[in-house]
């Protein structure tokens, strides 16, 4: 079966200036429909980089990205992103920043409304549709931008540490709404986290990357029957799982994470 994404043989490079920095070396995945992976890492190996480059908000030097064996030429509606920033528009309601959003994919207009109110049905927020961004707890704003990057019925959706600002509590069930997004609707998901409790928690697959430059050390397997409940955190083969993805991602930096 042909994967979802296909990056072959990747390179980046950043010049600032006189300088020149290699972000990303020899990237080489493989990544199937419907699957779960992670990218982890220490900060600065170019996680959001490659990120930002399968989104097509970025281009690169050398190499190959296919999404459907097709070749990526910028952003597309076949990819829907969310960043750890909820970049809502403050001057529209929930709903209405879904709707803007299907403006901008060219959604039938009678439509609109009706897919809009669905989606953020979907993330739970129907009662807070006429809220305003200032209105909403961080937890509610990356549910509407969610809502929003569902909405256009995406294959695929790229995050980059979607959670990262929100409390122990309400990440928790952000987690698990995902989940049952992701099982719902089939989506492929390429998700960024400096956390590796829920990289493991979340995946099928982790890829550890390494810095200097950004390459892709190891894949690691997650074997863990779905579906998933929180307690399984505590068990001891998740507890081995989350210290062999940190002790790979410490073996090239002396942070502490």
């Amino acid at each position: 079966m042909q994967p979802k994404l296909t990056i072959s043989h990747l390179h980046k490079t950043f010049v600032t200036g006189r300088s020149t920095v290699k972000a990303l070396s020899d990237i080489n995945i493989e990544v199937a429909d419907n699957e779960f992976v992670s990218l982890v890492g220490a900060s600065g190996c170019g996680k959001s980089t490659l990120l930002s480059i399968i989104a097509g908000l970025q281009d690169f030097d050398e190499g190959e990205v296919l999404v459907d064996g097709e070749p990526i030429s910028g952003p597309g509606l076949d990819r829907g992103v969310v960043f750890q920033s909820y970049t809502l528009l403050p001057w529209l309601t929930a709903k209405q920043n879904v709707e803007f959003a299907l403006r901008e994919a060219g959604t039938e207009p009678k439509q609109i409304s009706e897919i809009a109110a669905r989606h953020l049905d979907l993330v739970k927020l129907t009662r807070f549709a006429d809220s305003f961004p200032s209105q909403l707890s961080g937890g509610m704003k990356q549910r509407v931008a969610i809502a929003r990057a569902l909405s256009y019925r995406p294959k695929m959706l790229l995050m980059d540490e979607p959670f990262g600002a929100l409390d122990a509590l309400t990440r928790g069930q952000m987690q698990e709404l995902l989940t049952q997004i992701w099982q719902e609707h089939r989506l492929t998901v390429i998700f960024v986290t400096h956390d590796v409790e829920e990289a493991v928690y979340l995946s099928d697959r982790i890829f550890v990357m390494g810095p200097n430059p950004g390459h892709i050390k190891q894949c690691i397997a997650v074997p863990f029957a779905r579906p998933r409940l929180s307690e399984i955190q505590h068990d001891r083969a998740v507890l081995e799982l989350q210290s062999e993805v940190l002790a790979s991602i410490r073996e090239d930096s002396r942070m502490e994470f």
